[in-house]
């Protein structure tokens, strides 16, 4: 009886927020009642039925943190953003940017670990307002950072896809010595295609994917270490440490150079972001509280480290820069590895980058639909009845993975008018995504409502979380700017248009409908009742949640 009061009072503490819970009874029976709320027999009931997600949990330490690595793709996104650091400031561009970028990332991905693993459901950061902010607070800033984080994970969707198209297509120019050279038409339609395997690997089942995502972070280091040993043992000239560390040498148009320098942050901040993609599978993790920020964690440290070694040896054996950006193929690291290795080393490493930037998109878009799923549950997006349902066969959101297709290929569309637009896709993921993460760091230091889980960054976690957020404004700063002068149609930075859009929708859609209706992240239960009269939790045979419109406390039939 004691321990069974001590669940009650735990669940009032750990709750207490505004939201709603629903209780789903095997008859279809829903009663909604608000957390602030709950009389003595609703916590003793929700205490003793849980929260159980409808997602299996398959994911152990090993996958749990092989995702996460797989999210920032080390390998192939160095690949295809190293140009960045190139045109901004040279090779010290490519070096200290990282060392100096991926600090305030490690900010940032630790502060968002200690969130998750205080608050380790499907919903993310996002979720995390409704129990760091007032209550009256709690639905606008939830409101905008949750389309914040849809349109920043949509966006490095469909930048890794394009990425993957460049990367796929380069291999095949080196295959045909250069007579081939793919043209903007032929990227968008392979990165079409790719995009649809990508929705069709994610309509397979959590074991599935479980299994993939297990082998991935083995390959990626293999792959890493071994392109890293090539490249220094088989070229016949290498630049000096002084070079490597010193050279300053911007062809962006900026005055002063020391301006430009700092664009090469776009590397780093595209490569180390996402970091609750992880945070989005933790209803199919086990002990998600403890694994997935470990794993947060782990997994950025690795991509901080192995990311500042791996341009450093691309920096010694890179030859002329100059040469390299003028490569056909448009992709410099596939012409260093060409260069180097020759025809059969550079097509076997450049397909090994697009394999690894695949699994970053398979990865990517489980976390997206995940995100779809979560905010779909809370009515933030239009027709979230569809995007909610569960394939009873699969368990997986179906509907949600192939809308994520369907936006992931549409904006890239605009890359048929404009190589500019794309550039604007890239810088517009770390931003979106950044500000996504930092509002409810904010959150939790202004508004001291943080009760913190098992993973937590204790005394230092004041200090973290300020930094965290005073980089992530700097860096936007930055990203907004055209990284070309003199600025025209074709090197403007469109990261700001897609940054407003989504925003000018997101309160168009919230005076119109949102604010009659959403009240902030809601948490649902589902139970069934055996036939021994035990409660057990349960998904249901249709995998929907019911989506009537009720207020806090009403009981429905």
């Amino acid at each position: 009886m004691a321990e069974r009061f001590d669940d009650i009072e735990d669940l009032r503490r750990r709750k207490k927020s505004v939201g709603t819970v629903e209780l789903q009874g095997p008859n279809g029976q829903t009663r909604t009642v608000n957390l602030e709320e709950l009389t003595e027999a609703d916590a003793e009931l929700a205490a003793k039925f849980g929260y159980k997600p409808v997602f299996r949990r398959e994911f152990g330490h090993l996958s749990t943190f092989s995702f996460a690595v797989s999210i920032s793709g080390l390998f192939s996104t160095v690949a295809t953003t190293f140009s960045y650091p190139l045109y901004a400031g040279g090779a010290s561009s490519a070096v200290w940017c990282w060392l100096i970028s991926g600090a305030g990332c490690m900010c940032i991905a630790c502060s968002v670990a200690e969130l998750v693993s205080a608050y380790p459901t499907c919903g993310g950061l996002y979720y995390t307002v409704s129990r760091l902010a007032p209550r009256n607070w709690v639905p606008s800033i939830s409101w905008i950072t949750g389309w914040l984080n849809l349109l920043g994970q949509i966006a490095g969707l469909a930048s890794s896809e394009y990425g993957a198209a460049q990367l796929l297509l380069a291999a095949a120019s080196m295959g045909s010595d250069f007579t081939y050279l793919p043209t903007t038409g032929t990227i968008i339609g392979v990165m079409a295609g790719l995009t649809v395997l990508t929705g069709m690997v994610n309509s397979l089942s959590t074991y599935w994917m479980e299994k993939m995502t297990k082998t991935y972070v083995i390959f990626h280091v293999l792959v890493l270490v071994t392109c890293s040993i090539a490249l220094l043992a088989k070229s016949d000239s290498r630049h000096n440490a002084t070079y490597v560390f010193t050279d300053v040498n911007s062809t962006s148009g900026w005055s002063p150079v020391g301006f430009s320098w700092l664009f090469g942050f776009l590397s780093v901040s595209w490569t180390m972001t996402d970091y609750d993609a992880t945070a989005h599978i933790t209803e199919e993790i086990s002990n998600p509280e403890v694994k997935a920020p470990w794993a947060i964690s782990m997994a950025m440290l690795f991509t901080y480290l192995a990311g500042f070694l791996f341009n450093i040896v691309l920096c010694f054996v890179m030859g002329d820069p100059a040469e390299i950006l003028d490569s056909p193929m448009e992709q410099p690291v596939a012409q260093i590895f060409f260069n180097v290795l020759g025809k059969g080393g550079g097509i076997f490493f450049t397909i090994c980058a697009f394999f690894i930037i695949k699994f970053v998109t398979f990865t990517a878009m489980q976390s997206l639909a995940r995100t779809v799923f979560a905010f779909s549950r809370d009515r933030l997006v239009p027709f979230s009845n569809i995007w909610v349902k569960i394939n009873p066969v699969t368990q997986t959101p179906i509907y949600a993975v192939w809308i994520s297709v369907f936006w992931a290929i549409a904006i890239n569309l605009i890359g048929l008018g404009s190589y500019a637009a794309i550039a604007g896709v890239f810088n517009v993921t770390a931003i979106a995504l950044d500000w996504s993460y930092c509002i409810p760091i904010f959150c939790k230091l202004v508004f001291g409502q943080f009760e913190p889980g098992p993973w937590n960054l204790g005394k230092f976690g004041y200090a973290v979380n300020v930094y965290a957020c005073l980089w992530t404004l700097f860096v936007t700063i930055i990203f907004i700017l055209p990284t070309v002068r003199p600025v025209r149609a074709d090197t403007m930075n469109y990261a700001i248009a897609f940054l407003g859009g989504i925003l000018i929708f997101a309160a168009i859609f919230w005076y119109l409908t949102g604010k009659k209706y959403y009240t902030g992240p809601l948490i649902e239960a589902q139970i069934d009742e055996n036939e021994s009269g035990n409660i057990k939790n349960g998904s249901g045979s249709s995998g929907e949640f019911p989506r009537d419109e009720k207020k806090p406390g009403d009981i429905t039939a």
